[in-house]
């Protein structure tokens, strides 16, 4: 673990990353700790960041997701700080894309979300504190072909945020949303040479980003106090004026 300055509000408070087993998650997880975070992190596949307490979730089955909070309050305390993650992709064209296709990217990537931050609430509530940051994506205003089903399930967490937000912010909680552009990932890495420079050419900083930008974007987040229902990019420009 790097030497970090921990600010008095971050110290111990518990936080919550959903799918920290690999890429943008795992960065996340591993840069809370960093910060003094005491953190827990869900996987259905692989192992979490070293320091990360690790409970195997899938958050399509409530009763999983029910089961992973109570293992976290049991050996932390309850989830101060959630970070919703954790989420698939199915691409296809409109016209070829079965409906399972639809509905599973959907169910996984929102409606597993909102199982997430449902019960993270019962104990934010109690608290009067809570900080909640949703992964989505850069596709969710710009939109993507072939990803219908992903743009929309990453679209839905900003009606979720700027919600919850309404909802909740006189309680001292807050929900945001982080959209990351093109990150530099395991699924980045298999594409070819021109794929990768046709992405840069498109991003006015002329490059793919990196885990930790989002994950340095999320941590800002997860102590700001007064900003709620924001929606904050990590994409280089990219999504600029969307």
């Amino acid at each position: 673990m790097s030497e970090t300055s921990t600010s008095p509000n971050q110290a111990g408070r518990v936080a919550l990353v959903t799918g920290a087993n690999k890429g943008i998650g795992a960065s996340i997880a591993s840069h809370l700790l960093e910060q003094g975070y005491r953190v827990a992190g869900t996987f259905r596949s692989g192992e979490v960041p070293p320091g990360v307490f690790g409970v195997r979730c899938d958050i399509t089955d409530a009763e999983q997701v029910d089961a992973a909070f109570a293992d976290v309050e049991g050996e932390l305390g309850p989830v101060e700080v959630l970070v919703a993650n954790a989420g698939i992709t199915k691409d296809g064209l409109l016209m070829r894309m079965g409906e399972d296709d639809f509905a599973s990217v959907i169910d996984t990537n929102l409606t597993g979300s909102f199982r997430v931050v449902q019960r993270a609430t019962r104990a934010m509530m109690k608290q009067r504190y809570g900080r909640i940051v949703l992964i989505s994506s850069v596709v969710a205003l710009l939109g993507s072909p072939g990803q219908v089903n992903y743009a929309a399930s990453k679209a839905g967490l900003v009606g979720i945020a700027r919600s919850l937000s309404r909802e909740l912010g006189s309680r001292n909680i807050t929900c945001n949303v982080v959209a990351p552009g093109f990150i530099e990932t395991d699924m980045t890495a298999v594409l070819p040479e021109d794929t990768i420079k046709g992405y840069q050419a498109r991003i006015p900083a002329g490059r793919l980003g990196q885990v930790d930008d989002v994950a340095q974007a999320v941590a800002f987040l997860a102590e700001a106090g007064y900003i709620t229902g924001a929606v904050i990019p990590v994409d280089g420009g990219l999504g600029m004026g969307h």
